[in-house]
């Protein structure tokens, strides 16, 4: 009989509670995190030809193993490796989901967004530094020190009390918005990851909430762009591409999270993104209610980002003027305000200014696809007139 393959998604599940059982038990961080590696390494190795009974307490007692020879190996680490040289009692592995801790430290404050992801990733996720480096289009030596910086820092942390949730959630968004880039898809890993703190969390509606918001916005994935990767805008995009798997998923969590009657941004978010997968068409869209679910965003986060989609969203539902009012209020420097300008122009029939505003958006534009799609309305328009005018 052929040896089985390793289910590679099976053992990154069980990276989180390995690495938490080592931290839990003393070891510090950095090198807890690189014995779990040399820990999956070495299951890989031997998996193929017998699974264990008990792959987590294998990994554990392997991981651990691999600790305290690389804490051996260090004569600067002779008091640390002292006090934590008992190796774990053999047995089943504690059924604890210890998981949550590790967000926490990998979330850690004192980390940049940037390195907190990283980690995360890294950690939490189970990603190789050449995964995380190709996803962001770094050298991989530069992304190794950023890894390496983040793993000294939280090294020297004490969870002695609970961490911040918020934190750990605004990771994981940060993760999901990264998208798709080299060979790993990081829209899909943050759902993973999300589904694992909710499962960790116990239901917190929040966490809940972010899940169904990307499960939401995942499922209009296949039609967001064309074959030549330009961008597909929400009001043309193919909607039998959307996969109903996830919407229909997304709603029954989301509808769960409200009725705790605990409302938060991630929630709110989520309502948004089920009121447009709700509608057949574009024109059917329930802009009024959107309208609706922003103003109780606004309240929860005062963000000014929030308040340039509920401009767009009130032209929608009350005319592009009244759009153009509301965007009025906003600071013409935020993000997409041109765009989102250009946009209500446009759908207020000024096509000469809509025209010029597209232009200055795509020089502003954070990515190729988006300035191309930009260029390309601005392109359109231009005809447009020079047909009119001739």
């Amino acid at each position: 009989m052929a040896a089985d393959a390793v289910d590679e998604a099976k053992l990154r599940d069980l990276i989180p509670g390995v690495l938490a059982a080592l931290v839990h038990r003393g070891a510090d961080f950095a090198t807890a995190e690189d014995a779990v590696q040399e820990a999956l390494v070495r299951a890989v190795e031997t998996w193929s030809n017998r699974r264990p009974d008990d792959p987590k307490g294998w990994l554990v007692t392997t991981a651990w193993r691999c600790f305290l020879d690389l804490a051996r190996s260090d004569a600067a680490r002779r008091r640390r490796e002292l006090r934590v040289s008992e190796e774990p009692p053999p047995g089943p592995a504690a059924t604890v989901d210890e998981t949550l801790r590790l967000y926490f430290l990998c979330a850690h404050p004192s980390l940049t967004p940037a390195s907190a992801v990283a980690l995360t990733l890294r950690a939490v996720g189970g990603l190789t530094t050449r995964q995380i480096a190709q996803a962001y289009l770094v050298p991989e030596a530069t992304m190794a020190q950023r890894i390496s910086r983040a793993k000294r820092t939280v090294s020297e942390v004490r969870l002695d009390r609970p961490g911040d949730l918020r934190t750990v959630l605004r990771v994981l968004y940060l993760v999901f918005n990264e998208g798709y880039s080299g060979d790993v898809d990081l829209a899909a890993e943050a759902i993973r990851l999300a589904r694992q703190l909710a499962a960790t969390t116990g239901g917190d509606p929040e966490v809940a909430g972010l899940l169904a918001l990307f499960l939401l916005h995942h499922a209009r994935r296949p039609a967001r762009t064309r074959a030549d990767g330009s961008l597909v805008p929400l009001a043309d995009q193919d909607r039998g591409l959307w996969r109903r798997d996830l919407i229909a998923e997304g709603v029954v969590i989301l509808q769960a999270a409200l009725a705790r009657d605990r409302l938060g941004e991630y929630q709110a978010q989520a309502a948004i993104a089920a009121l447009h997968a709700d509608a057949r068409t574009a024109e059917e869209t329930d802009w009024v209610q959107i309208v609706e679910w922003y103003d109780e965003l606004v309240l929860l986060t005062d963000s000014p980002v929030v308040r340039l989609n509920r401009a767009v969203a009130v032209g929608e539902a009350d005319g592009p003027q009244a759009g153009l009012a509301a965007l009025a209020e906003l600071d013409p420097k935020l993000p997409r305000y041109t765009a989102s300008s250009a946009y209500l122009h446009e759908r207020a029939g000024d096509t000469a200014t809509a025209a010029r505003l597209y232009v200055e958006a795509a020089a502003q534009a954070q990515n190729l696809a988006e300035r191309n799609h930009l260029t390309l309305r601005a392109a359109t328009l231009r005809q447009r007139l020079s047909s009119e005018g001739g």
